[in-house]
Order: structure tokens, then sequence, then C-alpha cells
């Protein structure tokens, strides 16, 4: 998906018969399908000697699977869930996104070796590449802000900054017992944590598990006074990590976190992120005497060592794939974990709205008012065109957030004027990429994007060359890709646009029309072999904008009637447009570009700009960085078959492949109703 296959460490097992005697090897299906996938042929019955039994760690269920190795002369095998998990903890019945299974021991078992603590003591870990994708991958974590349990919230502040961070965990957990402490250790570390630090505030974070009281863990509100005080909620660890001064764990994976996040914290027990030199070892690993870099810990950690999973593919996959999966439900979490209420959309749009906005929140509710939109307190969606200001000052009375929704830019095998759902849409809280009059979230993530590393901007490229390889577009409808021979002339390709269409409107400057911008054209390429592509949604008479035959004849070369765009551009050597999508395609596939608009693509270096862009488009992005931005940052995306959140690579993979379901018939009924009333608006002119 991202350009990386799954990750096999030294020494993995062979496939082989794996058995088990605990029932959730039977009826946890992801986790089922993660060991068949690595290789482990899950069987019940009675192991033979030298044969494997799967047990879980070392939950209360795995000493029979020990019991049945030890009379049989089998080998265990212990499973548990991986660093990158899920959303929520496993108790809300989420699968995990990756296993670690270990032949020597439970990496959080500090009494003996784990296969996660050879690799890390014996492997090289010298790899550029190999370092240079664990390098991308803290980056990645920190900027969307991913841990074990990603269900957290960026905007959640943290405390002010300059406390000391103490980590808690969960009374019972087995990486307390297995990790050289007990529940006074956590007593220890509290006062630790204030003489150390004299005068320091301390912050206590719980265990997402002991919300709700799902779990006990061993600080409560009679630890708190006006020194210490309790975190709850979902803040991002990466935030909180950010303002402390200091961080005391005994062996949770937020002390790894912490390591990323630059600190040294001080632990208490035995994690497998401890005795390597990155942290303050308060009760250290005799046998661990290797000095390790961060990229390297990450490297053997979340690279090397877990078995990941591909949701979207059935398939084992590498951590890049997993990081991207999480991203993708993250995002969604974050956004609609409150709810919204949606305004200004049409009738047929709310389905995929619904799909779109609940799977990861509660059911989005639609209003056709500006006071019914704000009535239920939740934060507010308007399709971008609908905006009005008595909308906005709704919302800015009720102190509600307004988002603008439109249609994403690879977005469906089919025009939405058809009535075709998409697989994309972009929200936008500041305005919306087609309007330059004001700021939008795309113009400053694009910004954001041209101070990116080029190692960071691999996830781009990579994503470039699947689109120009795989010919996916925006509507990806097909059709003729020849185009008759130039006599060696210069084509120039110019695509037509709806012209009563926003981004005319707002964005198009003097030039406004197909006709002027085929006159522009003209005049400014008068030797040149002009290509004029119809826009696909004035081909099938759903929207203005078409030009008659005789007027094309006298200043186009060959009109590409429902020619396939991304062919088109294939045999281009220059587009030339008002505002048109079809300019940043161009861009993703090397042919050069000039604008008479200010597109959203428009001002950044990028393309021959010939009428004003905003001035504060001053940054100078890189091709990877304007594809990150728009492509990966800015949308959000849909699975169509599996009905989640999901990374562009799995929505190009569909388009391309055509694996999306059709639309309901109901919804193509309407859709040639409504290009009927189009073809005949004349009758109601009248």
């Amino acid at each position: 998906m991202t350009g990386h296959a799954q990750d096999t460490p030294a020494g993995a097992a062979k496939p082989r018969r794996a058995f088990y005697v605990t029932g959730g090897f039977l009826t946890n299906r992801r986790v089922r399908r993660i060991l068949e996938l690595a290789g482990h042929d899950l069987t019940l019955g009675k192991p033979r000697t030298g044969e494997d039994v799967l047990v879980w760690g070392h939950s209360p269920y795995a000493a029979r699977g020990e019991k049945a190795a030890e009379a049989t002369g089998a080998h265990v095998v212990r499973v548990e869930d991986a660093f990158l998990r899920s959303l929520h903890p496993g108790r809300s019945g989420e699968p995990p996104l990756g296993l670690t299974i270990d032949r020597r021991g439970a990496w959080f078992d500090s009494r003996q070796p784990s296969d996660l603590e050879h690799l890390l003591a014996t492997h090289p870990l010298d790899d550029t590449a190999l370092l240079n994708r664990a390098r991308d991958a803290i980056a990645r974590m920190r900027e969307n802000h991913l841990t074990k349990y990603a269900a957290v919230d960026p905007t959640l502040a943290a405390p002010p900054p300059g406390y000391v961070l103490v980590i808690d965990q969960t009374k019972g957990d087995a990486s307390i017992r297995l990790g050289g402490a007990s529940e006074r250790t956590f007593r220890e570390m509290l006062v630790l944590a204030q003489e150390e630090n004299p005068g320091a505030r301390i912050v206590i974070k719980t265990h997402p598990e002991t919300t709700g009281g799902h779990r006990p863990g061993h600080y409560g509100d009679n630890d708190t006074n006006d020194r210490i005080s309790l975190c709850t909620d979902p803040v991002s660890p990466w935030v909180l990590m950010e303002g402390a001064t200091a961080v005391y764990t005994v062996s949770s994976q937020l002390g790894f976190e912490a390591i990323l996040a630059g600190h040294k914290p001080q632990v208490l027990g035995q994690p497998f992120y401890a005795g390597w030199g990155l942290t303050g070892d308060r009760n250290p690993v005799a046998r661990r005497k290797r000095r390790l870099t961060r990229a390297q810990l990450v490297a053997g950690a979340l690279i090397l060592y877990p078995r990941w999973y591909d949701p979207y593919r059935d398939r084992l996959c590498g951590l890049e794939d997993v990081l991207a999966t999480l991203e993708a439900e993250a995002r969604a979490w974050r956004q609609d974990r409150r709810g919204h209420v949606a305004c200004g959309m049409r009738a047929w749009k709310r389905g995929p709205l619904q799909k779109m906005f609940a799977a990861s929140g509660p059911t989005l509710r639609f209003a056709e008012t500006p006071g019914g939109a704000v009535q239920h307190g939740r934060p507010v969606l308007v399709w971008a065109g609908k905006e009005t200001d008595a909308l906005r000052e709704a919302c800015d009375r009720a102190a509600l957030p307004l988002t603008r929704v439109e249609d994403g830019f690879l977005r469906s095998r089919g025009l939405g004027a058809e009535l075709v759902p998409p697989l994309s849409l972009v929200t936008d809280d500041l305005g919306i990429y087609y309007d330059p009059t004001r700021v939008s979230r795309l113009e400053q993530l694009i910004t954001e994007a041209a101070s990116l590393p080029p190692e960071r901007l691999q996830r781009a490229e990579r994503l470039v060359a699947a689109l120009v390889a795989t010919g996916v577009g925006k509507y990806n409808l097909g059709g003729a890709t020849g185009l008759p021979d130039s006599g060696g002339r210069e084509i120039v390709l110019v695509p037509g646009q709806v012209e009563d269409d926003a981004s005319i409107r707002l964005g198009a400057g003097e030039v406004r029309s197909n006709l002027a911008l085929l006159r522009a054209a003209r005049a400014r390429y008068p030797d040149a072999f002009l290509v004029y592509k119809p826009h696909p949604d004035v081909e099938a008479g759903l929207r203005s904008g078409r030009i008659d035959a005789q007027t094309l004849a006298g200043l186009a070369d060959h009109v590409a009637d429902r020619a396939d765009p991304m062919a088109l551009l294939a045999g281009a050597d220059r587009v030339m447009t008002m505002t048109s999508l079809m300019g940043f395609e161009a861009l993703l596939r090397g042919v050069p570009v000039s604008v008479t608009g200010a597109p959203f693509y428009a001002g950044w270096g990028l393309t021959e700009d010939l009428g004003p862009v905003p001035a504060r488009r001053h940054a100078r992005p890189p091709l990877a960085a304007l594809a990150h931005a728009v492509l990966i940052a800015y949308p959000r995306y849909h699975d169509p078959v599996t009905g989640r959140p999901c990374p562009v690579e799995v929505v190009v993979e569909r388009l391309a492949s055509g694996q999306i379901p059709a639309p309901a018939i109901r919804l193509r009924a309407l859709a040639k109703l409504q290009g009927w009333f189009a073809g005949h608006a004349w009758l109601w002119r009248r």
C-alpha cells in the first residue's frame, strides 16, 4: 500500500502446525487470521514433541497451554497485541492491527530474553533504509498523535508546561509482575518524582482502561493535592510529553513513546525499552549491555518484531501501512466522536455522508435551517456551496464549529452529477480549497508541507507514481485514448469546466468561460495544436458550459469528446486552464500548466500564473509536498468494501480495479431524471 511489504525478523518460524487450548484463538477472527497469515496452521488437539502451543502472553489462561506443552514436549509460543494496536483497548471489542508472536518468551517478561530482546541485542540495526523508515515512523507518530490506543484528542490541552509526568497502569497487569515491579513500586515512583523534582507539579496520566471504572489503576483522587493532579481525559501523549520536564514510569508503553518524544524516562520496572541507554534505569536488567539510538529501538520494536495486518486487503503488511490505517481511523474518530449536524445537504447525499461521518461517531443529524443546525449543540457541517452568512452567525452565537464539506480530488468511478457516491470528501474549518478570496485549510497544509524533509515526502512520491501508473483521476470514466497526429506541433490541452461552478465564480479571474479560455489559448499559442476537452458533466447534459460545434471548429484543432483525461494528459505538451483539477493532475504527470485563474495549486511556483494569485501563497513546495497536502493530509477517504475510513492508497486501488459497489437503482433513475430536467431547462424559462 505505501511501498513496504511485511518485514521479517531474523529467525522467523517457518509455516507449521500450532495447537491451542483456549477458545480465544478460535473465536477471535482477526487474531486467528493474522496467525494464519504468519504461517501458523491453527489446530485443536494434543500436540506432539517439538510442535507449537499458542498461548496469550501470560494471561490466566496461558497456564493451560503451558501444561500441555510440558506434558508433551511441545514448544510454547506467546502471542500478544503489537505496540500500535487500535483506536480503543481490546476490551472494546476492536480487533488488533498486529500481533507479536514470540518463540522465546513475552516481550514484557524480563526474567528471560524474548525474541524482541534478542533482536535488539544482536541484530546489526545498521541498514540506512531501515533506520530512515524508523525515523519517518517517529515523525508520523508525532505528527498524527499515534499511540498504542490512538483514540486521543490532540485538541485537548495538557496542563501548563513545567510538570513532571507520572504514568499509571492498570492493577494486575502482567508487565508489572513480570517486569521486576509490584504495586508498591507505584507508591515509590510517586514519592521519587516529588523528591527528585522539588517544587514541581506532578501530573499522573491514568490508563485508558481505568476510565469508566473498567479496570482499577494505582492512583486515584486520594493521591491528588495542590501539587498532584490526575489527567483522565484522552489527551494526546505527545502533547503531554511536550509539556513535561521529566517522565516517570514502571513499565508502561508510554515510557517507550516518551523516548520517541525526546525524553529519557525514569524507569522503575524492566520493560522491553529499558537497558539500552535511552532510559534512567532504577532496576536495570544486567544482561542488556548494548546502547541503541531511538531509530534502532523503533526499527526493532515496530518494524522487525511485530506481524502487522492490513484490514483492507486481508494480508500482512509493513509498519507504514499500519500507520496509514491508524491515521485514517484516528482522524475520523477525532473529528466525528462528538457527532455532527449537516446543513445544506441534498437528499441523495445523506446516505454517503452518513457512511463517511458516522462510521466512528454518533449518527449524523440533518437540518434545513441555521436554527435547526445549532439546536443540537453539535459541530455543524455544510456543503461548501450552501454556506450562508446566517449559518455562520448562528454557529458563532452558539460557539459551535462550522466545517465546509466538498468532494475530494479522487472521487469516484462516475460523476457526482449522476449521483455516484464519493469515496473521498474534504473538510475545511477555515474556508474551502476552490475559494482563493480567503484562507483555506488546504493552503495552510501546503505551506506546512513545503518544509517537510525529503524522506517525509516519499509516501507522496509513491502515491503519485501509483496514480500515473494506474491512470486514476477524479471521476475515472475511461473513454477514448487516442489523439490525431499533430503534425509535430505543440499539443496544448484546454480542459473545459462547468461555467456556473463555484471555482469559476470565485477564482477564475478575467477569463470566466470555456469560450473565453479557448480564445485566450489560441491567442497565446497561435501555432499550437489545441485539444479541447469538454467537462464530463457538460458532456452528459447535466451542467452548463457547452460551446456550439461551429465555434469550436474555428478555435480547436481537436475536440476530445468523451475521452479519457489521463490519456489526454499523457499526450499533451502543456495544459492551459482556468481552475480545472486537470491542471493539478497534469502537474503530477510532469506536464507544464498555465492558469488564468487562481486554483488551489497556483501561486506556489509550480505553474505559469497568467492571472493574479493570492500573495499569501509565498511557500515554494516541491511537487511531492503539494501532492502530500492535497491528496494525503486534506481529504478523508472511505473504503466502499469494508465501510471504514481508509488511507488514500486503498481508494486508488479500488478506483483502479473497479472494486466498488454500484449506486442504488433509485439513485441512477434520479440522476437520469435530473439530467433530463437540465437538458430541458428551456421549458421552464418559457
